[in-house]
């Protein structure tokens, strides 16, 4: 009886992780049609591909390294940015005063980035690629990420559930005339995973389908201007900064995050 129970178990997770997944990529199609009148005609902005790219922190990645290079703001190694010029008409580099303060004062470099990130200017480039159909939404991107998480679950639930019925005692009934019966839902959810990385993966990241080609069309003009340089930061993150005192300012906050993350998964 327990037996047929943990059968039972295996085949419920499999179905609803693959039902969600299903769910989740119907919703998220009509994401990919939907478009500007003129979608191939439109040029991205460097903040539009920043968002494209890497999303909100993206965004503030080429702010701060555009205030950095005009002597508006200092980004230090250790992780500390300071204000050295607070007159700005630029309404994101506004955002990242009033995050750290007037002229003199200092803040981490990464709690900067965060709190800016949610500015409201962030969440108009965001909107209004959401409503070119270049950018992915956020409750599409959240609920097809959620979906692919169920279903990797339900892979690594159902080979456990098989493991522990073959355990139990068969009452007369061999264990391999159940291997099948779990076989065939752990064959749905390795099945949904492989169809799931063509039809839910697109929706997964920031930029849609048609806001991935344009960013391609991006990184093959870069070049080695000014414009060209701020273009692969906004395409590539903090690894295209070519001084790495600058690429560490920018990223030293979030290798101690995931230090701490990895210390207490540690524990």
């Amino acid at each position: 009886m327990l037996r047929i129970l943990l059968l039972a178990l295996a085949w419920a997770a499999a179905g609803a992780a693959c039902v969600r997944l299903c769910r989740a990529a119907v919703a998220a199609a009509p994401h990919q049609a939907r478009r500007s009148t003129r979608p191939r005609d439109r040029e991205l902005t460097l903040l539009e591909a920043a968002f494209l790219a890497g999303g909100p922190g993206r965004v503030m990645d080429v702010t701060l390294v555009t205030m950095h290079r005009r002597r508006a703001l200092l980004l230090a190694h250790t992780g500390w940015a300071t204000v050295v010029d607070a007159d700005t008409d630029h309404v994101l580099e506004r955002s990242v005063i009033r995050a750290i303060g007037p002229a003199g004062h200092q803040a981490r470099t990464d709690a900067v980035r965060r709190a800016a990130g949610t500015a409201d200017a962030v969440r108009a480039i965001a909107a209004s690629l959401e409503e070119a159909g270049l950018a992915v939404p956020d409750t599409s991107r959240a609920r097809s990420a959620a979906a692919v998480r169920q279903v990797r679950a339900a892979a690594f639930a159902v080979p456990v559930l098989t493991v522990a019925a073959l355990a139990l005692p068969g009452g007369g009934v061999p264990g391999s005339a159940l291997l099948p019966w779990f076989a065939l839902p752990l064959l749905l959810t390795l099945t949904a995973l492989l169809i799931g990385r063509a039809e839910i993966r697109p929706y997964l990241g920031w930029a849609s389908p048609e806001g991935r080609r344009l960013l391609a069309g991006l990184i093959t003009t870069a070049d080695g201007t000014e414009r060209g340089r701020l273009t692969a930061i906004a395409v590539a993150g903090p690894d295209a900064i070519e001084d790495p005192l600058l690429r560490r300012a920018l990223s030293s906050g979030r290798r101690e995050r995931a230090a701490t993350r990895a210390a207490h998964r540690g524990h």
